[in-house]
């Protein structure tokens, strides 16, 4: 094992979380839209997070690779949570962006960061992912 976090919250949607370092700890809200206050942080937010940054080593680690400026490149996932006739599910889209750069070699480098990515990995045929290009 290369490295374990561990996080525990208290109260659910509408609760505490921290992180068992005590590094971060956040109020976590249901969201406006969902009926809640929006006057904290939810799952999908913090998975986000994680997912952009996660996917954003994986795109500085391929770059050069591709012939691209992995430093110049913008990470965005965005995370929503829908709702069928019996519960809840996620979605993803990530979008990559690179100023300057050749659209082909930023969407050859998009696929093959999705591919190594450990969140891609995770959710890899669980969740809709959507990849694009900006």
């Amino acid at each position: 094992m290369a490295y374990r976090t561990t996080a525990t919250t208290k109260g659910g949607r509408d609760g505490r979380a921290i992180l068992d370092e005590s590094k971060l700890a956040l109020a976590m809200a249901l969201p406006k839209e969902l009926g809640g206050s929006g006057e904290g942080h939810n799952p999908e937010q913090l998975f986000a997070l994680g997912w952009s940054s996660c996917f954003g080593q994986a795109v500085l680690l391929l770059a050069k690779k591709h012939g691209l400026d992995g430093q110049a490149a913008r990470v965005s996932c965005a995370v929503s949570l829908d709702k069928d006739a019996t519960s809840f599910g996620l979605a993803a889209e990530i979008t990559l962006s690179i100023p300057g750069a050749d659209r082909d070699k930023v969407e050859a480098l998009l696929k093959e960061a999705h591919e190594i990515c450990p969140y891609s990995k995770a959710t890899r045929g669980n969740i809709p992912v959507t990849l694009t290009v900006a």
